[in-house]
């Protein structure tokens, strides 16, 4: 079973329903417990980062997050908020420290002068410079659906999978040994983005 991390913000009747398409059991919880005997976890979100953590401090869901991925290895999956939120500090609305699982922060995107506008809405193409368990197809590029208007700026680029160009290029997939992320909405992005919930189901 997936547990898909409800902590008040997001896209979880959308992932939710995804997963139900696909046939893949999951739970929208945040309790404990059943966070615990999961196989597997997703965090979703849309929405502020400060408000992210905050939710996820008051629910005492820190702890067994860290617990559960970190220490015991449970494959999870980060989907827009969800990638941003695993960053060790953002920059949105203020200065917020993250899970700290990854040696990143999360900015906002600076695109004077480029006649794009901000938040960055729509498909784009994702380039897939390695593989990846989460991926069909090898290193091609494919097609996602994004809403945001911060972005990953990550120090160790080896465990970026896919790049994405909307100014300039940031980390579209992430991944570091059992934590996969993802700043696309898979759920919202077709065949493509189903087929990655798909493969993260079969870890």
């Amino acid at each position: 079973m997936i547990a898909i991390i409800d902590y008040g913000l997001g896209n979880l009747t959308s992932v939710k329903n995804a997963l139900d398409f696909l046939g893949i059991e999951s739970q929208i919880t945040n309790d404990i417990q059943k966070i615990q005997k999961a196989d597997k976890i997703i965090l979703p979100g849309v929405g502020a980062f400060g408000y992210g953590m905050e939710n996820l401090k008051k629910l005492d869901l820190i702890e067994v997050l860290n617990k559960e991925v970190i220490e015991n290895k449970k494959p999870f999956l980060g989907i827009c908020l969800g990638m941003q939120l695993i960053c060790k500090k953002s920059y949105e609305e203020g200065v917020f420290e993250g899970l700290g699982w990854i040696d990143a922060q999360v900015v906002r995107f600076s695109l004077e002068g480029e006649k794009l506008l901000v938040p960055h809405v729509g498909w784009n193409e994702v380039r897939c410079n390695l593989s990846s368990p989460i991926l069909t197809g090898g290193n091609k590029e494919q097609t996602f659906y994004f809403v945001h208007s911060y972005y990953v700026d990550i120090k160790d680029k080896s465990v970026v999978v896919g790049w994405c160009d909307y100014g300039s290029s940031f980390p579209a997939i992430i991944q570091k040994e059992n934590i996969f992320a993802v700043q696309f909405h898979p759920e919202k992005s077709q065949t493509e983005g189903l087929e990655i919930l798909r493969k993260f189901s079969t870890l």
